[in-house]
């Protein structure tokens, strides 16, 4: 691992956890809705969880999902069902303040058991062992890349929880916070495209 090698890592690592995805996207509805302080858990959750899933491609299960392929297919479409319960809580939800079902925040394990079925974070985990992770000394790497990603990755998705809680200035009417949570609700849709697309395809 290069100081060349690992600079550019660690701006694959910002790139990848800052942009919109799935993660990225009920955080800034969970901001919205709840707030930063209890978006907290749900943050920490994908940092570990996201951080896990990276060791985990690294050490190997890649290779099962090689050699038993619909092990891959059934994590993967039960991925996208999931995302869709997700999208309908998201567009059902608004602000606490509203006086109806408030729900409640994504919890640390629940936040840390979606990324082993969200396909940005399979995307994210994939491209750093295979792009940024040498062979030579190959477990020295993999574990700074574990760790880098894992600290790059926090801060990152807390960007969009604060992005969120921003937005309680400005969205104070439920109806609005209604209407920003199903429009988050459709961009979590939207992110399936590719998976609907090969299934149509």
């Amino acid at each position: 691992m290069t100081p060349e090698l690992l600079s550019s890592f660690v701006l694959f690592a910002f790139v990848t956890s800052i942009t919109p995805g799935p993660n990225n996207i009920m955080l800034t509805a969970s901001g919205l809705s709840f707030g930063f302080r209890r978006t907290v858990p749900h943050m920490v959750g994908i940092a570990a969880g996201f951080t896990v899933l990276v060791a985990a491609v690294g050490l190997g299960l890649g290779a099962a999902f090689a050699a038993w392929p619909l092990l891959y297919e059934l994590l993967k479409y039960g991925g996208a069902a999931y995302l869709l319960y997700l999208a309908w809580k998201i567009a059902r939800s608004g602000p606490i303040s509203a006086g109806g079902e408030a729900g409640r925040p994504m919890t640390f394990l629940e936040a840390a058991a979606f990324q082993w079925i969200n396909p940005k974070a399979w995307v994210m985990a994939v491209g750093a062992i295979a792009t940024y992770t040498p062979q030579a000394g190959f477990l020295g790497n993999l574990a700074i890349v574990t760790v880098v990603f894992g600290l790059v990755n926090l801060p990152s998705v807390g960007c969009w929880a604060l992005f969120g809680m921003a937005l309680r200035r400005v969205l104070h009417a439920p109806a609005a916070v209604r209407a920003f949570n199903l429009g988050m609700a459709l961009l979590l849709v939207a992110s399936l495209y590719p998976i609907a697309a090969e299934l149509l395809g």
